[in-house]
């Protein structure tokens, strides 16, 4: 279990929570469903007239931590309605949460879809499905879901990842943790930043999966301007095609993840901000009913303009037939 210290909070207060959630509500009603693309259009001159003090509070993660806890937001449990059993079930409910978290996304840069995700959406609902308990995917629950990247296989995949809680009464908790924290000796640094095995798409890509594409193979580790960054997937990793040498070099680098780790059981409101370039995340196992109060979570994918963390080599990588749409241009 991880021990490390707690992870970071930053606070929004009254003023800024009313001006989220009155904007989210203005927005909705104008364009009547989050997922209308003249809504999404409409973020960006709607983040312009939040104040300044919000855009400051809601700017990217800037620590070692490469993760914050976002507090303050307040979710009704009971106007929210029960849990579904699968995302495609989820309707309207919690709409204007689905707003909220994109107006915090559009905040610190361009919220991304995904084709071969939940119907191309830009909030993406995790909850425990029926027939998914042990598979490495958010749908999941009886298993640990094993740290990793996300969308890891993916040369698009998000900068930013946000995890905003509507239901936890379980106390569920999210594992995190940074490799800037960890204590890796040069030679194993060295070692995987060696291109050895490839990411393969998780489960919850299905079409990436019958890609026909020979997979590239790509470095573990990477020295980006201020730091090192990672691209980490074990469960999605075919480690038996990889060198001794490398192996032990990536189970050691396991083992400092989980030292450094943190465990974060998000209340209602919460959105918990991780920096995907440093942070892997998880979550540990725990029991669905499958009765409308399981944990239910919305997620949202995030690029940052101008960031330069990565490869420049992964420009060259097919993705899998997997393309990230942003929502400026859906």
């Amino acid at each position: 279990m991880p021990t490390a210290a707690p992870a970071p909070v930053r606070r929004l207060d009254a003023t800024h929570v009313a001006e989220l959630t009155t904007t989210a509500a203005e927005l909705l009603d104008l364009h009547g469903s989050a997922t209308s693309p003249a809504l999404l259009a409409g973020l960006p001159p709607a983040c312009a007239r939040l104040s300044r003090q919000l855009h400051h509070a809601l700017r990217p993660v800037d620590t070692a931590d490469g993760l914050f806890v976002l507090r303050g937001l307040q979710v009704d449990d009971t106007e929210l309605g029960p849990t579904p059993g699968h995302w495609a079930g989820v309707g309207e409910a919690g709409a204007v949460w689905d707003v909220v978290l994109l107006l915090v996304s559009a905040l610190m840069g361009t919220p991304i879809a995904w084709d071969g995700q939940q119907d191309g959406r830009f909030v993406h609902n995790i909850v425990p499905s029926p027939g998914h308990e042990s598979v490495q995917t958010g749908a999941s629950s009886s298993v640990l879901l094993t740290p990793h990247t996300e969308d890891a296989f993916h040369p698009g995949r998000a900068h930013l990842l946000l995890l905003c809680c509507m239901r936890n009464h379980d106390d569920i908790a999210t594992t995190a943790a940074s490799i800037r924290l960890t204590e890796l000796s040069p030679a194993d640094v060295t070692e995987l930043t060696r291109p050895v095995a490839p990411i393969l798409p998780d489960d919850a890509y299905q079409e990436a999966q019958r890609f026909g594409g020979r997979p590239a193979s790509v470095p573990t580790l990477f020295a980006g301007e201020d730091g090192l960054t990672l691209r980490f997937d074990p469960a999605y990793t075919p480690l038996d095609e990889a060198d001794e040498t490398w192996c032990a070099a990536y189970r050691r680098l396991e083992d400092e993840l989980a030292r450094v780790s943190v465990a974060v059981s998000l209340e209602p409101g919460d959105v918990l901000v991780v920096d995907n370039d440093l942070v892997v995340h998880g979550r540990v196992p725990f029991t669905a009913r499958y009765d409308g109060t399981d944990r239910w979570l919305k997620r949202a994918s995030v690029r940052v303009p101008g960031r330069r963390t990565r490869p420049e080599a992964e420009a060259d990588e097919h993705g899998y037939g997997q393309a990230a749409v942003e929502a400026w241009a859906a």
